[in-house]
């Protein structure tokens, strides 16, 4: 963890409660990326089963300190952070252990917000924090989405794709409106594309579902992505040439620009109504008049 503070952070979870979409891969590669591009970068394990923390070479058996210890005993997340072998990348790994917190965390004091307790101490050292959620929609996730300030939904180029999106949907929902009002899902990403009829005919459902929410870069089926995590490195260490690598490669700079694209688009609105604020306030009109005039 660098010592240099930094002036701003996205918090981004990584969600869909159905496995095998890419959930996992997702979140190390697009992390692995964003590091690689000079990005200060944190990826929370928030999944029991710790893919994302094996897919980084790091063994959960070897792990004295996890996010479990940090979220359940309370210790200071500065020494659980773990420093992988990737300049800029470090990770909040996951244990077994996490496996019992969605019980222990029933009765805990302010459930919901233990994770955004951890971070709010973390994010001030890093650009982006990427959490890797389990596939379910408990307590766990729940402290993700609140301590996240963006959603990311991976979803398969398949038939299913949609099932029970419905239900993450309303759980985002119900979070926004009652633990995080800055709660936002900043895109869908598709993933596991095969050049097929019913891939393409599941794209064209997805988009329609969330219009403009959709990332134009696809990952593709790739047999390297799949191997990947087998060997502890994210695709630009195992396989950077591959077609998974260069979507991935593609897909972290396409999150990037968006969030960009959308800050210069705030600035110049609000650069906008300065002006006419100047404007107005030249003339000497009466303050009452103010709202109509700037609108």
């Amino acid at each position: 963890m660098t010592g240099k503070e930094k002036a701003s952070c996205r918090l981004i979870s990584v969600v869909n409660q159905k496995g095998g979409v890419g959930k996992s891969t997702s979140a190390i590669n697009i992390s692995a990326y964003l590091s690689k591009s000079g990005f200060n970068t944190l990826l929370v394990d928030l999944d029991p089963q710790s893919n994302a923390t094996s897919g980084l070479g790091i063994y959960p058996e070897d792990i004295e300190k996890s996010t479990y210890d940090a979220i359940i005993n309370h210790i200071a997340p500065e020494e659980v952070v773990f420093n992988t072998d990737y300049k800029g990348l470090d990770l909040l790994p996951s244990s077994e252990k996490l496996s019992g917190a969605e019980v222990e965390l029933v009765s805990g004091f302010k459930r919901e917000y233990r994770l955004k307790k951890i971070l709010d101490k973390l994010q001030q050292y890093y650009d982006y924090i990427l959490i890797d959620c389990s596939p379910a929609l408990g307590l766990l996730t729940i402290n993700a989405l609140t301590a996240a300030r963006e959603v990311l939904i991976p979803l398969q180029c398949e038939y299913y794709a949609l099932e029970g999106i419905a239900r993450l949907l309303k759980t985002v929902e119900l979070v926004r409106n009652n633990l995080n009002k800055d709660l936002e899902i900043s895109g869908v990403a598709l993933t596991m594309y095969t050049r097929t009829k019913l891939s393409n005919q599941a794209v064209k459902e997805i988009k329609k579902h969330f219009p403009g929410k959709v990332f134009k870069t696809i990952i593709p089926r790739n047999i390297r992505l799949a191997e990947a995590p087998s060997y502890g490195q994210p695709i630009f260490e195992y396989a950077p040439g591959c077609r998974g690598a260069k979507a991935y490669e593609a897909l972290t700079k396409e999150l990037v620009d968006r969030h960009f694209r959308k800050q210069k688009e705030l600035d110049k609105e609000i650069g906008s109504i300065a002006t006419k604020m100047k404007k107005f306030w030249d003339t000497g009109a009466s303050p009452k008049h103010a709202a109509r005039h700037l609108k």
